[in-house]
């Protein structure tokens, strides 16, 4: 028995270290030297600690996790004393789904996901994907899948229940703000295929809906941009609703299209002090001397990359954003590999607009609210109607 008390004691002591190398190598070396100097002060209690993981052990009655689960547990408990919605722990398991769904969809249900605040939410369903047909929207929080309950499941199981055989259906229990009580949306998975860009014209507007910001993006939007330049409009409409953004390269990119050379496209924000890297814009020529009206239709659904390129827009040209707010993901994380194939995904930055708007968590106004239509069919979009008309 005083062998085992013993055991327990050290593995205390493993978890308080493995929290203070973390801590320390990975997020500022500065912090042992602080805590040498600031011991006195009660900064850090051992015995606090070591009481309390007794106590858990001596009381909690079922079985026990390994001390590999409770190693990570204390990591993963760390990391959330930071209450940043976008950093998390990833063991092994959860590791692999992260690196494996980086960007893009889920499942085949076609949405962007990610864990905010230890809530699987919705980021943005995907253009013409089985759940932006069923109607799951930006900022749904998933509670169920399949009726089931996911608290306390790690997001690797979660993700594993959303995919399934293409013409299955999975049933998601979400929260929407506005709602007193909690949808189910049936969804059909299927191949996803989301298209990158799609342009058309209409009432002598030239639009160009861009539907994500991936390796294919940059390129794409260059042959846009030929194709408005030859069509002769003079109004262009920029499109990045349900945009869940990607590559932050090809927005930098396709603001260098109106953007002059050395302009302000992005300020990354990396320290308290206002320390500043600075992105700007490569002023590719493609558009010298061309005069046209410019304006940006946006939504809840239209984050990070998204909220990048509309900011620059607005900041540097004055152009319009139409539509609703955007989603607010202006942070930017770095994915560190550890040992025994786990991650650390930190938060390192934060965005800012030319003019020093903040983005992350608050989101981008637009200039003039557009609401869609209650109840409208996926055929009828009477958002970009009215943004069309208003240009």
């Amino acid at each position: 028995m005083k062998l085992a008390k013993k055991q327990k004691i050290s593995w205390h002591n493993i978890i308080l270290a493995v929290t203070f190398f973390v801590i320390g190598f990975w997020l500022f070396p500065q912090f042992i030297h602080t805590v040498n100097n600031q011991a006195q002060e009660g900064v850090v209690n051992e015995d606090y600690f070591n009481s309390v993981a007794q106590l858990v052990e001596e009381k909690y009655p079922f079985e026990e996790p390994s001390d590999q689960e409770k190693t990570y547990g204390a990591i993963q408990g760390l990391v959330l004393s930071y209450n940043d919605p976008y950093s998390t722990f990833l063991p092994p398991e959860n590791s692999s789904v992260y690196n494996e769904t980086i960007y893009g969809e889920f499942g085949g249900i076609g949405a962007e996901l990610a864990l905010y605040r230890g809530f699987v939410t919705v980021i943005s369903p995907l253009k013409g994907s089985p759940s932006e047909k069923a109607g799951l929207k930006a900022r749904d929080i998933i509670t169920h899948v399949n009726n089931e309950e996911i608290l306390g499941k790690s997001f690797n199981a979660v993700i594993n229940e959303i995919r399934g055989e293409e013409g299955s259906e999975v049933s998601l229990t979400v929260i929407r703000e506005g709602y007193d009580e909690p949808l189910v949306i049936r969804i059909t998975r299927a191949q996803i295929e989301v298209p990158v860009i799609e342009t058309f014209i209409k009432n002598d507007v030239f639009v160009i809906q861009l539907f994500n910001f991936n390796e294919k993006s940059s390129n794409r939007f260059e042959e846009a941009i030929h194709e408005f330049k030859e069509s002769g409009s003079q109004k262009l409409l920029i499109d990045v609703r349900n945009n869940p953004g990607g590559y932050l390269d090809a927005a930098v990119d396709m603001a260098s299209y109106f953007l002059p050379q050395g302009d302000v496209v992005l300020r990354e924000e990396i320290d308290d002090d206002g320390t500043e890297k600075l992105y700007r814009s490569k002023g590719y020529k493609l558009l010298d001397g061309a005069e046209f009206d410019l304006a940006v239709l946006l939504n809840g659904g239209s984050a990070s990359a998204s909220e990048i390129l509309a900011g620059a827009l607005r900041d540097g040209l004055d152009a319009r954003l139409l539509g609703e707010k955007s989603y607010g993901k202006g942070s930017v994380q770095e994915l560190i590999s550890l040992p025994e194939n786990a991650s650390l995904k930190i938060t390192i930055a934060r965005w800012l607009t030319p003019n020093k708007t903040i983005i992350e968590g608050v989101g981008l106004e637009p200039d003039i609210i557009i609401k869609p239509l209650e109840n409208e069919s996926l055929e009828e979009d009477s958002q970009l109607e009215e943004a069309i008309n208003l240009l």
